[in-house]
């Protein structure tokens, strides 16, 4: 029993699992909004998608593993190809599942997520499009957790709402009653707000996008080494990511829908976002940067599998602090160190279950 749990520990890389939820918290806070139930059902999505992926990936890479790494679960033989096989298919079925369950907008991105999972696994990595499709798998992770926690409705951080549960004044509801009119409910996200949420959490999707791209350069080369040139050009693609998310996201926006003007889905008013204390988002950048750029360093200077294989694995493991950075720099400082709290359980997994 216990061999079974490592191996399918293995197959699916729970070491890397503590990665994922940040996408979400990260995207949540790029609107300006509290993580709420929508952003729980984008972490569960993201879980799910993010584990089908491994388990995908290991199925379709089982006869180049029989070669580079036979002790891999489906090449020793501990689990069957069909069953990793139909691992991946469940979970990608839980996991768009959860995404419908927040709203349409969320599912929509969900399916573009799991479909862009699939053709890395299955067509790209290999390809010249491979680190492409890795990037976009996770600027669309963080968008999922950003779609679907507008779309169930989730607070805004630090804005004083009216007076009345539902944005109206007491001297308008009392009207209402004595005429019998029903008081407006709160207004619902409507595609236009879904799209302009998007759009609000672009920039930070990017710099993650950015980021996977180049760790994804350089795992391409994790099994036989021997390339400097791409941990070289990801080392300067993590310092000018780390100098960019330094910056405080002075554009950060909240869209409030003020019920009772301009049409049936009312207009909306902007919240700058409040950046987060400037000596917390140097630490954090910091982090980053320690996490992913000495490796990387190494790597450069003695390309040889085992540094490379070190170097992507710390490339993953920085998506926490760069996901608390971009949370940070939204004006969701608690967002961000919780997400850091993330750091010592990946670190201890890692030692027992290989990120790569």
């Amino acid at each position: 029993m216990r061999a079974a749990v490592r191996a399918w520990a293995e197959l699916l890389r729970v070491s890397a699992l503590f990665t994922v939820p940040g996408d979400a918290l990260a995207g949540a806070a790029a609107l300006g909004r509290r993580p709420g139930r929508g952003t729980a059902l984008a972490v569960g999505a993201s879980l799910c998608l993010y584990e089908a992926g491994m388990a995908l990936n290991d199925w379709a890479d089982r006869d180049e593993d029989a070669i580079d790494r036979p002790h891999r679960p489906i090449p020793s033989c501990r689990i069957t190809p069909g069953a990793a096989l139909a691992a991946a298919g469940a979970l990608t079925a839980a996991g768009l599942t959860m995404a419908a369950r927040a709203g349409r907008p969320a599912l929509t991105v969900a399916t573009g997520l799991a479909a862009t999972v699939w053709a890395y696994d299955l067509r790209l990595k290999h390809t010249q499009a491979g680190p492409a499709a890795m990037a976009a798998a996770r600027a669309l992770d963080l968008l999922l957790g950003a779609t679907a926690t507008a779309g169930t409705g989730a607070a805004s951080v630090g804005v004083e709402r009216p007076a009345g549960a539902n944005g109206t004044s007491r001297a308008a509801r009392s009207a209402r009653m004595l005429s019998g009119a029903r008081a407006p409910g709160p207004a619902q996200p409507t595609a236009r707000t879904a799209h302009t949420d998007i759009r609000a959490a672009l920039p930070a999707a990017a710099l993650l996008g950015a980021h996977t791209y180049a760790v994804t350069a350089v795992s391409r080369h994790e099994a036989q080494g021997g390339s400097t040139a791409a941990p070289l050009g990801a080392l300067a693609a993590i310092v000018a990511l780390g100098a960019a998310a330094v910056r405080e996201q002075r554009g950060s926006r909240d869209l409030l829908p003020v019920p009772g003007k301009g049409g049936s889905g009312g207009h909306h008013r902007t919240r700058p976002g409040a950046p987060a204390p400037r000596v917390l988002l140097t630490a954090l950048t910091a982090t980053y940067l320690r996490t992913a750029a000495e490796p990387l360093l190494h790597a450069t200077l003695n390309p040889s599998p085992p540094l490379t294989q070190r170097a992507v694995g710390s490339g993953i493991r920085a998506m926490i602090p760069l996901q608390a950075v971009l949370a940070a720099r939204a004006g969701a400082a608690g967002t961000g160190l919780a997400v850091m709290g993330l750091v010592p359980l990946a670190r201890t997994l890692a030692r027992k279950v290989s990120l790569t």
